[in-house]
């Protein structure tokens, strides 16, 4: 198994290639709007076209699920769930605030992940057996929770109304009253609760691709969430608050 998790960093690793042939074309890249600052490019799709075919080929037997459309059914009970580019927005503006996540969706539940943030040369990774790392190397253990210092990231998805998206902000900052961080980007986000700049990490109608590459890792680290997998599905969104064990039991209660 551990071979198989090697070879699907070596593709994330290509597509992250890819990725960046786009990222340095920037003024010729074909965008698309889906909705509401929701956008989509030539590059999600080129990379999650090759994703798809290299674990095609690599785990014929296994589904493939993904944000641009990719849909292949499972023989095996196993999912490769893909997002091609989180935090597109980020990507077509010229930002380093971008990743590439494939997770692995097993019986329903998620168990390993490979997320590559390509301008920062990082590849974290994780689940399955295997300890979370980043390019290779154990990543620390989580940050001590301190409720004096503690900091929140938060993921608000553009199909949530603004009244909403308010609501949830004001509780964060005013009965939680912590600090918090929004990124753009699911995946940035929750690397950003493994490093420790955050303690966890809020989501609201946050689809499934952007957090089953890095969750997976955060899990053997300790981080605990409130998502229950047995009802969750790969195509719904999803409302929850991952983080140390302290902070999900602050965070939970934001609704």
């Amino acid at each position: 198994m551990n071979n198989d998790y090697a070879r699907v960093q070596s593709i994330a690793k290509e597509a992250g290639e890819i990725a960046l042939n786009h990222f340095r074309s920037l003024s010729t890249l074909s965008v698309e709007a889906k909705g509401p600052l929701d956008l989509v490019t030539a590059a999600d799709r080129d990379v999650e076209q090759f994703i798809c075919d290299a674990l095609a080929k690599a785990f014929p037997e296994d589904g493939v699920f993904g944000e641009e459309g990719a849909a292949v059914a499972s023989h095996s009970g196993r999912t490769w769930v893909i997002d091609p580019i989180d935090g597109t927005f980020n990507f077509v503006r010229g930002s380093d605030g971008w990743g590439i996540s494939i997770g692995l969706f097993d019986k329903g539940w998620p168990v390993f992940g490979v997320v590559n943030t390509p301008v920062r040369g990082e590849i974290f990774s994780g689940g399955g057996g295997l300890p979370a790392a980043v390019n290779g190397k154990p990543l620390s253990p989580l940050r001590p929770f301190e409720r004096a210092s503690a900091a929140l990231g938060v993921g608000i998805h553009p199909s949530v109304p603004n009244d909403e998206a308010l609501r949830v902000l004001d509780q964060v900052m005013n009965d939680l009253n912590v600090a918090f961080r929004i990124t753009g980007s699911s995946v940035i986000s929750l690397i950003d609760v493994a490093k420790g700049a955050v303690d966890g990490y809020l989501g609201r109608s946050i689809p499934c691709w952007d957090i089953v590459g890095m969750l997976p890792a955060l899990e053997t680290m300790g981080v605990t969430t409130t998502i229950d997998w047995a009802t969750a599905g790969l195509s719904g969104k999803l409302d929850f608050v991952c983080g140390t064990p302290e902070t999900v039991t602050l965070a939970r209660s934001v609704g």
